[in-house]
């Protein structure tokens, strides 16, 4: 008996077989391949492309229904949990379209080290890691444009056959896809995929035992065939960048600046100060409570977000949206089922707002975007005021 040979790359290295295959994360041929692949060649060791969070993920199913959303938005996690479901989505709605689940050849990985007895190894690096890493490459620009990249693809009705899922196992697909990918975002590639290749490549080399069979997303296969042959120090590739002090320093002085200017105007023309005022909280609580409304708050969220957004772009500690999320999970608490059904729900731009988990979370980054967005039009608004009567 042998088994299909294609997508499979063998590298000898150190008295130790490693079996690398390379998968499409949605596609049911690939978890075939793999269940083959680990049962036909019965290794010491299975590693698979997981983190232990990821990893957690999978073996815990009812994880969403233990989430307690209050913790969320006090921890400041409302805009990250938010981007992690918008991301998921487009790989759940492609696995749905197939009729399996997401990452099943990872599910098919881990169940079948089980059942031979090898050792699983989880290779990947911390999510939160690579996403602190990718976020601190990118500057306000890059980021702009990959979230918008991001949404747009998520929304985007275009549907995958599997035929074009198996071309991207293909080297020369492969090559053409990351080639596109470099061109547009340039300081993305080296923390999402050279990074994680070195990571992966040095966690599968040191996996216990002779014959270690890694299940990888095909992407990163050339990049570890590479890697493989040099030594990588996992602890450098954990670190995570150093908060640069600019947002902090420009969040201290926006403030100071407009507070300045409206008592210095208020001293020399107190009817103009009026006037900043006036103009400082319309414009803030505005455009916060639209962004609340848009993500279709309750009455007393929206009207919070404009209550609170004058207040709060003065301190960059607090921010408006946490309070309309607050209001609004008060009054429209998710139930059992929200949770339950999270994760059909985001694989769909109705969902999103259907969902009183998301329409939380909707609402605390909506309403924050209004706010500075006020923040910078009533500060020029100041300002205007301020040239005109000096």
């Amino acid at each position: 008996m042998s088994i299909n040979e294609e997508n499979i790359t063998r590298i000898y290295l150190d008295n130790k077989e490693l079996i690398l295959i390379g998968t499409a994360h949605v596609s049911r041929k690939s978890a075939e391949q793999v269940k083959e692949v680990i049962d036909y060649e019965q290794p010491d060791s299975v590693c698979v492309e997981l983190d232990e969070q990821r990893y957690q993920s999978i073996k815990d199913g009812n994880k969403w229904q233990d989430t307690d959303i209050f913790k969320v938005i006090k921890q400041k996690k409302a805009t990250l949990l938010l981007m992690n479901m918008v991301i998921s989505s487009f790989q759940k709605r492609m696995a749905k379209q197939m009729g399996i689940k997401p990452g099943q050849e990872m599910i098919q990985g881990i169940e079948s080290a089980e059942e031979t007895g090898a050792t699983l190894v989880l290779a990947d690096r911390n999510i939160q890691i690579t996403f602190a890493r990718i976020w601190g490459n990118l500057g306000t620009m890059g980021k702009a444009k990959l979230l918008m990249q991001i949404i747009l693809s998520i929304f985007s009705n275009e549907k995958v056959s599997e035929e074009e899922l198996e071309k991207l196992k293909s080297k020369d697909m492969l090559d053409a896809m990351l080639q596109d990918f470099t061109d547009n975002f340039p300081k993305l590639k080296k923390p999402l995929i050279d990074e994680r290749d070195q990571y992966l490549s040095q966690k599968i080399k040191e996996a216990p035992g002779q014959k270690i069979v890694a299940v990888l997303g095909a992407a990163h296969v050339p990049g570890i065939k590479e890697q493989i042959h040099k030594e990588h120090d996992l602890k450098k590739l954990r670190e995570q960048p150093p908060k640069s002090k600019a947002p902090k320093i420009i969040g201290w002085a926006i403030p100071v600046i407009i507070l300045s200017i409206i008592a210095y105007t208020f001293y020399a023309n107190p009817a103009a100060g009026t006037q900043q005022t006036i103009s400082w909280i319309l414009w803030n609580g505005s455009f916060s409570a639209i962004g609340a409304a848009v993500a279709l708050g309750h009455p007393l969220a929206v009207l919070t977000a404009f209550v609170m957004a004058p207040i709060t772009s003065l301190n960059p500690l607090i921010a408006a949206g946490w309070f309309a999320g607050i209001v609004q999970a008060y009054f429209r608490r998710p139930n059992v089922k929200d949770f339950e059904t999270l994760s059909d729900d985001v694989s769909s731009v109705k969902g999103f707002w259907d969902n009183k988990v998301t329409r939380i979370l909707l609402i605390i980054v909506l309403a924050n975007i209004g706010s500075s967005l006020g923040t910078f039009i009533g500060g020029a608004d100041v300002i205007r005021v301020f040239l005109e009567n000096i």
